[in-house]
This record gives structure tokens, C-alpha cells and sequence, in this order.
């Protein structure tokens, strides 16, 4: 969240809706980003017109649970982040999920004032086949990125410079593409949230325009 308001700042100067994944992750302010000291910044989101989806409340990481242990029921393992179960590996089924997604979904309604849209992004972007078949059994669609569309905002800038990624977007990113990137990360010295700017501006003098991925034509694409 180090950079939520300057990136809020671009989108707004240059007319573009996003799609805002929300997880309740440590911010640098010692708080949480869905506590209530950040409801502000969430309503005026809304009222601007973005999406949002889940990124499980607790920020969990998921992965194949052993076989032995799927015999009777489809069954992953889960580990969150944060909360009260932060880096302990468990056991989760379909309805787990559900009710990590939908913790997301309760508390936006109660910041915002509206509910999420009907999406999710697993953290790190992959989840096993049981997860995702568990999350579109309670209405969320899982959306990744484009390779063209990782901006890089999560590697050492000082092996990947801002003016590096910058110009390895405008290069590659195509029509239809979902880019991905964070209102702030940790470890990177140089945050990339400043060539949001120019990346845009450059992606529209190609005659690119931008939409939500809670956009009907956008969620239909495969």
C-alpha cells in the first residue's frame, strides 16, 4: 500500500479503471490494508468505477496436497501470510476456500459499501486444479496476467531499473493483454509505481485502450 494513493493519482489523471485484488496485507503504516483506516481510500476507489476481486483475506499461497491425502475428497494445502494461522501449512477443502474469498467479499462490503466482483487471483497466481474448481463452484473466476503483461514491479531494482521495465512493456504488451502490478512492494528499492505514468500514456499513443476485467467483454476471453 506504499503506493495506493500515487497510483490511484495516475489512474485518475489519465482515465483508466482497474481491477483492484485486495488482500488484508501489512502495510507500512503498521496497519492492514482493509482495516478501517484505509476504508477511505477504498470508497473513493469504488465511486471512481474500478473492480475489485478477492486475493484471499489472509494473502494464502496454495499447492498440491500429497496424493494419499485427496483419496477421499479434493483437499490442497493452504498457507497464509497473515492472520491468525500466518505460515502454518493447512489442510483446506473446497469450502475453505469459499469462506477465505468471501471474508474478502464481507469485509469490502462494509469499507465500501459494495461487494466484490465475481473474481479472484490466487497469491503468486497459481493454485492446484482442485482450488480453482472449488472457486468457481461459489462464483469466482480466477484471472492471471499476461507473460507480456508482468510489469516487474516485484524484482530487485537493482537488477531490473524502472527504465528497463518501462520499456519492456511498451514493447511487448499487446491488444488483450492483463498487466499486473502492486500498490507497493516491500523489497524493491525504486518502486515502479511512477512508470505507471509514462506506461500508459505510451500504451494509448498505440492506439490501446483500457477496461476492467469485470468488463463483460473482457471476462468472456479465455
Amino acid at each position: 500500500m506504499s503506493q495506493a494513493e500515487a497510483i490511484a493519482a495516475i489512474l485518475r489523471r489519465h482515465q483508466v479503471k482497474a481491477t483492484f485484488f485486495l488482500a488484508n496485507e501489512r502495510t507500512p503504516r503498521g496497519d492492514f490494508a482493509l482495516d478501517d483506516g484505509w476504508s477511505a481510500y477504498w470508497r473513493a476507489r469504488a465511486a471512481e468505477g474500478h473492480a475489485f476481486g478477492s486475493h484471499t483475506y489472509d494473502h494464502v499461497y496454495f499447492r498440491e496436497a500429497p496424493a494419499a491425502s485427496r483419496a477421499a475428497a479434493p483437499v490442497f494445502l493452504a498457507r497464509p501470510q497473515f492472520g491468525a494461522n500466518a505460515g502454518r501449512t493447512l489442510r483446506w477443502d473446497g469450502a475453505a476456500l469459499c469462506s477465505e474469498l468471501r471474508r474478502v467479499d464481507a469485509r469490502f462490503r462494509e469499507i465500501a459499501g459494495r461487494g466484490l466482483d465475481p473474481l479472484w487471483r490466487a497469491p503468486g497466481g497459481r493454485a492446484p486444479a482442485a482450488a480453482m474448481q472449488a472457486a468457481r463452484g461459489c462464483g469466482f473466476t480466477h484471472v492471471h496476467w499476461a507473460p507480456a503483461g508482468f510489469l516487474g514491479d516485484e524484482l530487485p531494482s537493482e537488477t531490473h531499473p524502472n527504465e528497463r521495465l518501462l520499456e519492456q512493456a511498451l514493447s511487448r504488451v499487446r491488444d488483450g493483454d492483463v498487466l499486473m502490478a502492486h500498490l507497493g512492494i516491500w523489497s524493491r528499492r525504486e518502486p515502479f509505481a511512477p512508470m505507471l505514468d509514462p506506461l500508459i500514456a505510451g500504451l494509448k499513443r498505440q492506439g490501446l485502450c483500457f477496461a476492467t476485467l469485470a468488463t463483460p467483454a473482457v471476462r468472456g476471453r479465455p
